[in-house]
């Protein structure tokens, strides 16, 4: 509950800030980065990891989609990461859509719908806090309804969700939407915001992804 809480805050207090700071040239851990306390393991032993923390339900995750979506691209591209996405919910009402991010990757659809479930979510305003309600968004995005439901319900699925939220605090997530590196650091608009960069919401992004860069190149050279 805290994260959404705190992300909302720093993203509020950027876009009210009109004198505009510069990006953040060299990223400084405990100010554009944290370090995480203890490392985690990660899946991936021959590229950089990077998970993105996220809620389908947050409108700042909506709003960082694109532009971490083009970064995502050339990153991989260069051959230098693995990306997956980790939802989280923090309130009971975004549940619903944590574990529906889980079925449509069990189905194999997560990255061709990931968009358009945000779409459907923050411009069309389709209802998202129950079952049926993202059911009806799972049909607006081309999934079978019976299909997406079987698999919605099942325990792999629910698995997944606990296993999030585990992660989560393993993580140190305090702010959707969250990009952890190489299962060491973690950056995000909010911690940017928090530690004094005052910016719009998009030049947020664009640091974010910049200091991003840098800890990809940083945990390259382990």
């Amino acid at each position: 509950m805290r994260v959404l809480r705190q992300m909302g805050a720093a993203i509020g207090l950027s876009l009210c800030a009109f004198a505009v700071s510069a990006s953040p040239a060299d990223p400084k851990n405990g100010v554009d980065y944290v370090t995480l306390p203890e490392a985690q393991q990660t899946d991936s032993t021959d590229k950089v990891e990077v998970v993105e923390f996220f809620s389908y339900a947050c409108p700042h995750c909506n709003a960082f989609e694109a532009p971490l979506a083009d970064w995502v691209k050339k990153q991989k591209q260069s051959g230098r990461i693995a990306f997956k996405r980790v939802p989280l919910s923090y309130r009971p009402q975004w549940v619903a859509v944590q574990q529906m991010y889980y079925a449509l990757e069990a189905l194999g659809k997560a990255d061709e719908v990931h968009a358009k479930v945000f779409a459907a979510i923050h411009r069309d305003r389709m209802p998202y806090t129950t079952e049926e309600g993202v059911a009806d968004i799972a049909v607006k995005v081309g999934i079978d309804r019976k299909e997406f439901i079987d698999v919605f319900r099942s325990f792999a699925v629910l698995s997944k969700v606990r296993r999030a939220d585990q992660l989560s605090d393993s993580y140190k997530v305090n702010g959707v939407p969250m990009l952890s590196i190489d299962g060491r650091y973690d950056t995000s608009p909010g911690v940017l915001a928090d530690n004094g960069l005052h910016q719009p919401e998009d030049q947020l992004f664009t640091s974010t992804l910049q200091v991003a860069d840098y800890l990809v190149a940083k945990a390259g050279k382990k």
